[in-house]
């Protein structure tokens, strides 16, 4: 599985972005999509993932601001991010997992910043 990451860059706090996540090879397989972030000298952090199911997880500090969704004719998941704060800078990673593994695409930098 591959994972192709797209859409960050620099914007004003209050500003939106939305992040695409494409996915291609087995895809089939793959049971939870998702983004993780990793701020600097921080630890990276689950910002949101969706099951196969629908069943959508969130972190705290971005529930009602985020919204995670996906395309499934396209294999891509995308981020929708509302609100956005000087704290949500950090470049996010895509991420899919199935019953075996994890897979990481490259990461994307959001800036958020006046």
């Amino acid at each position: 599985v591959q994972l192709q990451a797209s859409g960050g860059g620099l914007v004003q706090p209050g500003g939106s972005l939305r992040l695409s996540c494409a996915a291609s090879g087995s895809t089939f397989r793959l049971n939870v999509r998702g983004w993780y972030r990793q701020a600097p000298g921080e630890q990276r952090e689950l910002v949101a993932d969706m099951a196969s199911t629908g069943i959508r997880n969130y972190a705290d500090s971005v529930l009602g601001r985020f919204t995670i969704s996906r395309n499934n004719a396209e294999n891509t998941v995308y981020l929708q991010m509302n609100s956005l704060k000087p704290e949500d800078t950090a470049v996010y990673f895509c991420t899919a997992r199935d019953v075996v593994t994890r897979y990481w695409g490259q990461g994307t930098l959001v800036t958020v910043s006046s």
